[in-house]
């Protein structure tokens, strides 16, 4: 029997998956737990193990193919088999299979899975063009992307572990193609799209602030308590004319000139531009920035970080000493330790540090959990750890997710300052500058003023303007400040 490789769920929220590159070809021999191919969600970049070992004997998915949780992607089979089996899914099945097993389920499923009847095997395919007009005229909210919920006696089985007839699955269109308020809409859990309809909720009117903008439970049943839920008139109306309405007009595309390259957006930077698009439009972004005098920190690192390497065995950067000064200062402030939710704050309990790490194909942010328990070196061998298997694609989904203040490191290629996008659902994230000498003027303990030469860097932070005023910006960053200029660290 050939084994089913699936696409797995890297996440409670994730949906989907982009395979972006296979590591075996067909034919050849795979061990158990060896990576088989790397796909991308808008989470995390990460190589997924073979299942078993064996020869891999069919690929039913191309490299840059999106495809859906739990939906088989290959088979591995024992030494020598040739194929997969006959019954084996293909990516590019004909579409009269499809309406066949339709019309041979039970009537209930067909009126579950379509408002239409089924059509008969031999019956001409219908266009594509009904299906928009299906999801608007419908009371409830689009269907999500994975199939139509089958009958009750099957509910919960994915098309994986069912056998038998299936519900005909709708067409649809292309990501690429679909508005931002489509794609929150049909990526929500289907938790979400249940409570959705049953109090009538059209999920495309409400700020997700979830990955990508998904609407969360949090978030409807936070709408729900509001008192401002839609009414079934109000959610019954045409949905791509509300998208419409608030799409912005596309701009022209740019035509490439003689002699330019194209080349296609990698789906961690499509997931990237999304975000910080959805980002901007979300928070009020305003910026502060101090500058620092690091000089005691930088003397404090030199003098111990060979004993530390050999110690704790790992480097001793300067990030340790940001890290921990900044979870005080939010034990201080815990408003730069919140989320907006419709118009309720949520004050996170714990303080879980998001680090920007650059990578050569994008940008990732893995978390520090529990970060204000953690001491100094903890902190170092945390942050080095993450970064390093973030660089080798080894995180996994829980590592990126949970954050509730970000720290992006620019000065480690030379910037001074920046005014980095917050990171949602977040409501601030800290920009370090390059610690560089300066000539500055201080004053001694007779009270002169000199000239001297400092270690001295510019901290940027940007802060969501909706729940954060600018005097309280200021005491932070101010107390930042305070604490990193003392250098009262244990190492």
């Amino acid at each position: 029997m050939a084994t089913e490789v699936v696409m797995p769920q890297m996440g409670e929220s994730i949906a989907e998956g982009t395979i972006t590159r296979w590591l075996k070809k067909v034919g050849e021999r795979v061990e158990r737990d060896e990576p088989l191919f790397e796909i991308s969600t808008d989470k995390v970049d990460a190589e997924i193990p073979s299942p078993a070992a064996g020869t891999l004997t069919q690929v039913l998915f191309n490299e840059g193919d999106t495809v859906e949780v739990n939906k088989v992607v290959a088979y591995i089979g024992e030494e020598g088999e040739a194929s997969a089996p006959a019954e084996a899914p293909q990516t590019e099945a004909p579409k009269q299979e499809a309406a066949a097993a339709a019309s041979a389920a039970p009537a209930s499923q067909a009126a579950v899975s379509a408002p239409t009847p089924p059509q008969p095997a031999g019956a001409p395919q219908q266009p594509s063009a009904p299906v928009p007009q299906q999801r608007a005229a419908a009371p409830q909210p689009a269907a999500p992307p994975a199939p139509a919920q089958p009958a009750p006696a099957q509910a919960g089985a994915t098309p994986a572990q069912t056998g038998g007839a299936r519900p005909t699955p709708q067409p649809e269109r292309p990501s690429a193609e679909r508005t931002a308020e489509e794609l929150r809409r049909t990526r929500s859990s289907p938790l979400v799209r249940k409570i959705a309809a049953e109090h009538s909720i059209d999920i495309s009117r409400l700020e997700g602030t979830g990955a990508s903008g998904r609407v969360t439970k949090n978030d409807i049943l936070s709408y729900i308590e509001s008192g401002a839920a839609l009414s079934p008139a109000q959610a019954a109306a045409p949905q791509a004319e509300a998208a419409a309405a608030r799409a912005p007009q596309p701009s022209s595309p740019a035509q490439p000139g003689d002699g330019d390259r194209v080349e296609p957006m990698s789906v961690m930077r499509k997931k990237i531009a999304e975000h910080m698009t959805m980002s901007q439009r979300t928070s009020a972004h305003v910026a502060t920035v101090y500058e620092i005098d690091m000089t005691r920190v930088h003397r404090l690192r030199e003098s111990r970080k060979a004993e530390f390497q050999q110690k704790v065995g790992t480097k001793l950067s300067y990030m340790p000493f940001i890290f921990q000064a900044v979870t005080q200062a939010i034990g201080k402030f815990p408003v730069f330790n919140s989320q907006v939710s419709g118009d309720q704050i949520i004050y996170k309990r714990d303080i879980n540090l998001g680090m920007a790490v650059a990578l050569n194909w994008g940008l990732i942010v893995p978390v520090i959990k529990r970060a204000d328990d953690l001491s100094v070196a903890g902190l170092a061998k945390a942050a080095n750890d993450l970064a390093e298997r973030a660089r080798a694609k080894q995180l996994k989904p829980d590592e990126v997710a949970g954050g509730t203040f970000t720290i992006t490191n620019p000065g480690v290629y030379g910037g001074l300052f920046g005014t980095p996008i917050i990171n949602q659902p977040q409501v601030a994230i800290l920009g370090v500058g390059s610690i560089e000498k300066r000539a500055k003027v201080v004053t001694t303990e007779d009270g002169e003023d000199v000239i001297a030469i400092r270690h001295m860097a510019y901290f940027a932070l940007s802060f969501d303007h909706r729940i954060i005023d600018g005097a309280d910006a200021e005491r932070f960053l101010s107390h930042v400040k305070e604490i990193l200029e003392a250098g009262q660290f244990t190492v």
